[in-house]
């Protein structure tokens, strides 16, 4: 089996015949979160609006599903506002660094970084990015092994989306 943290793989997996095509499925969305290490930051549209910081880390461009959301829309029309202030990580892990260790006051990172991390987190409106869907396949070479097709039934029974939830990701894409 293969767990991705895309849609795309999964699929180009099945349709170059190494995964079976109907065991394809999403079992979880990232979600995209402005985070602060600062607790009584604020982050949100507001904070963004005003500007009133001095950096703001990001992920470089990347076909790392992460790495740069795909915004629908340019985030909160505040592309050009913010565009000196943007300090850029080579992956969303370095840009959730940058704002951990104070090199950044805000990061744009993936919820799931910020679980247990404590500061201050704005979940951003999916309606804003492309979702965020990351999928599970069987591959071909485990079509007939047990344990495989047993985990990935698991990944879909409540016990297994609850966790999911719990660690900061959605369970279906919005939009």
């Amino acid at each position: 089996m293969f767990l991705s943290a895309d849609a795309e793989r999964p699929r180009a997996l099945a349709q170059e015949g190494f995964a079976v095509p109907e065991s394809r499925f999403t079992y979880a969305v990232g979600k995209l979160a402005l985070w602060s290490r600062a607790a009584d930051a604020a982050p949100g549209e507001a904070t963004l609006r005003a500007g009133r910081f001095h950096r703001l880390a990001i992920a470089n461009p990347s076909p790392r599903p992460m790495a740069r959301p795909r915004w629908k829309r340019s985030p909160l029309g505040l592309a050009e506002a913010v565009r000196p202030k943007l300090v850029e990580g080579a992956s969303i892990a370095q840009a959730f660094q940058f704002a951990e260790t104070g090199n950044a006051e805000f990061a744009f990172v993936a919820l799931a970084q910020t679980i247990g991390k404590g500061g201050a987190t704005w979940i951003v409106s999916p309606s804003l990015h492309a979702p965020i869907r990351q999928d599970a396949v069987l591959l071909k070479r485990g079509e007939n092994n047990d344990a495989a097709k047993a985990l990935l039934d698991f990944l879909k029974s409540g016990e297994a989306r609850a966790i999911v939830e719990r660690y900061g990701y959605g369970l279906e894409a919005a939009g």
